[in-house]
């Protein structure tokens, strides 16, 4: 019974950051979450594979990323309160080139694809949420396209200071080097010009 009441509490927590649902459909999602633990280092999401499902992030930090001539290279942050997925893994049912891996122990809790279609069938509510989801990923990604392709190495490590300063505090460097674009070194120039 524990583990519905937190799901229903999650539910809440999505309606509550991304759409208002009425407490019909808070418990409509509800049902279908599906918690899940992963600890510090463990893949959530493999690459190669079709992604079935949006993790909502109770607890921990995780972060996408992929591979390219055989460097790591970090694309995405999410912590508590966000919603990490491969976007055209799971709008297309095709395999993903990217992956997803948990920096500290974390809780997740999957919105699996095929409920998720089956509920936004019936519910409307439920569509609207998950187009809101959309929108917020598919302009937190161009936000971040753009700072890459407009913005100086300092700029772009302002701009993640300002608005989410929990990576700064809890992701590794190398991660957030990578993710900013930058080497390592680079981003220890550009943080210790900062700190008068």
């Amino acid at each position: 019974m524990a583990l519905l009441d937190n799901r229903r509490d999650v539910a809440r927590e999505i309606a509550r950051i991304y759409c208002t649902l009425s407490p019909m459909a808070v418990h409509a999602l509800a049902n279908i979450l599906v918690p899940m633990k992963f600890q510090k280092g463990e893949i959530v999401f493999p690459e190669g594979e079709v992604c079935q499902a949006m993790y909502y992030v109770e607890k921990g930090m995780v972060r996408q990323f992929y591979y390219k001539n055989k460097k790591d290279v970090t694309e995405h942050f999410s912590y508590e309160g966000r919603i990490v997925f491969c976007i055209e893994s799971f709008l297309k049912q095709e395999p993903s080139r990217l992956m997803v891996e948990a920096l500290e122990n974390s809780v997740l809790y999957a919105i699996p694809y095929e409920p998720l279609q089956v509920l936004m069938a019936q519910n409307s509510e439920v569509q609207t949420l998950y187009r809101k989801i959309l929108e917020h990923a598919l302009i937190s990604s161009q936000e971040h396209a753009d700072s890459q392709r407009f913005e100086s190495s300092a700029e772009r490590y302002d701009r993640l200071c300002r608005t989410k300063p929990e990576i700064i505090l809890r992701a590794p460097m190398v991660h957030i080097a990578s993710f900013l674009q930058m080497t390592p070194e680079t981003l220890s120039r550009v943080r210790s010009s900062k700190d008068f």
